[in-house]
């Protein structure tokens, strides 16, 4: 039980400090167009530029795009640009586990 709540508590997290700015950023550090985004996270083109434009996005999708940048070693702030964590793969778990994963945009 507590390690659901922890799990739903880091989620909550990732959803909130990873921004539309963010994924801008982000692609822009590591050389990433949207399709390679898109490729890369399987979340659609569509979406990608749908968030970037400040849209909405479900959940999962979002948590989908932090985890995929956080695997390449960046990491987000509020407020801050993306920068590169030290030994860190990120603290977004994984969404493919979620029961609504199937959703991802």
């Amino acid at each position: 039980m507590a390690s659901l709540a922890i799990k739903t508590t880091l989620e909550r997290i990732a959803v909130y400090q990873f921004t539309p700015a963010h994924s801008a950023q982000a692609r822009a550090m590591l050389g990433w167009s949207v399709e390679e985004l898109s490729r890369q996270s399987g979340v659609s083109t569509q979406a990608i530029r749908r968030f970037e434009a400040g849209g909405e996005l479900l959940d999962v999708t979002r948590l989908a795009l932090a985890f995929r940048f956080e695997a390449e070693g960046l990491v987000f702030f509020p407020g801050f640009a993306p920068g590169r964590g030290m030994n860190i793969k990120g603290a977004t778990p994984d969404p493919m586990g979620r029961p609504d994963y199937a959703m991802i945009e």
